[in-house]
């Protein structure tokens, strides 16, 4: 088996249970879903690295959202890169995939030659989730923090939502002699149970930002540091290499701690563009703006910056005082 072959487990995410220490968590593979991402674009590498870590994070934190629900993550920045957005849509029915898509903003003059974390300046981590028609989002915010994504992601964990919470995360390109390179990536997200729901944030250490192990003390606290010690020993192979299933890796790692698995779902690259919800979005211009947005050749032009599919509508059919009915 080589790097360049489809695996059972690409493009999945499994929940799991660790019963011996009240910790849950997820690992998740994510390849074809981010060679489908990535390929909508020419990125520089340091934009795609940091591409490939939001849609990793998003599939890993997105498995929990119930059927039909949205989760969105976004890191703002004044650094060349200025946004990163992710959006995780989970499945419209039991055992159908979820669907992920990604993209960045970036001033490309402003790239410097470090690694990718350096093209992230000041800003914050934030966490959208839509609940469907009828209902108010839930949305939180965290300033970045740390040296990766993952650890503002885990930053945010602690300060809104009082879970301790961790991730080991790995990708990069990989290709087998005479074949096509390719995108692979892995990881594990590990969560102490909450003793409260989720999704409420405490104001507690305001003015400062919470790490997860200021929310554990005595034998949580042990729990906690025990698991991510084990976590500590994860080799990168492990995570994206094609001989390790996912449960294979989770025995690997905490057999002591009792690992249990659940149903996995799979992770498809989906964007929910099309042409009815551009002229929707286009449904609250007047005629005079309308032909404000006009090109020479006489058409309004949209471009979706996840998938980059390109629209062209005549703007006689688009605005609410539009002239005459679309085509067809």
């Amino acid at each position: 088996m080589t790097l360049g072959q489809k695996l059972a487990w690409d493009d999945t995410v499994l929940p799991f249970q660790l019963d011996a220490c009240d910790i849950r968590g997820r690992v998740a593979r994510l390849d074809g879903v981010l060679d489908g991402i990535l390929k909508q674009h020419n990125y520089p590498l340091q934009v795609e690295a940091l591409v490939a870590e939001m849609a990793l994070l998003t599939a890993l934190i997105g498995q929990t959202m119930k059927l039909r629900w949205k989760l969105s993550l976004q890191v703002q920045s004044d650094g060349p890169v200025r946004m990163i957005a992710t959006d995780y849509y989970a499945p419209e029915a039991e055992g159908e995939p979820a669907r992920i898509r990604a993209y960045a903003s970036y001033d490309a003059d402003r790239l410097t030659g470090g690694g990718a974390m350096d093209q992230v300046g000041k800003g914050y981590f934030a966490v959208l989730i839509d609940q469907g028609e009828g209902t108010t989002p839930y949305q939180g915010i965290t300033p970045l923090n740390g040296v990766s994504l993952a650890e503002s992601a885990g930053a945010y964990f602690a300060q809104s939502e009082q879970l301790p919470t961790r991730f080991s995360l790995s990708f990069g390109r990989a290709s087998v002699p005479g074949g096509v390179e390719s995108w692979r990536a892995g990881g594990i997200m590990i969560q102490h149970m909450p003793k409260a729901s989720p999704f409420v944030a405490k104001t507690e250490g305001e003015g400062a930002i919470l790490a997860a192990a200021d929310l554990v003390d005595g034998e949580e606290g042990e729990n906690w540091n025990r698991v991510n010690i084990l976590l500590d020993t994860v080799e990168e192979m492990e995570l994206i290499g094609p001989t390790v299933p996912p449960t294979d890796l989770l025995v690997r790692l905490f057999h002591e701690e009792i690992p249990r698995v659940f149903d996995s779902t799979p992770v498809r690259f989906g964007c929910t563009c099309s042409e009815e919800r551009v002229r929707q979005s286009l449904s609250i211009y007047s005629a005079r703006d309308i032909a404000r947005m006009t090109t020479d050749d006489g058409l309004v032009t949209a471009d979706c910056q996840f998938c980059s599919a390109h629209y062209e509508l005549d703007p006689k059919t688009v605005g609410f005082e539009a002239e005459e009915p679309r085509d067809g």
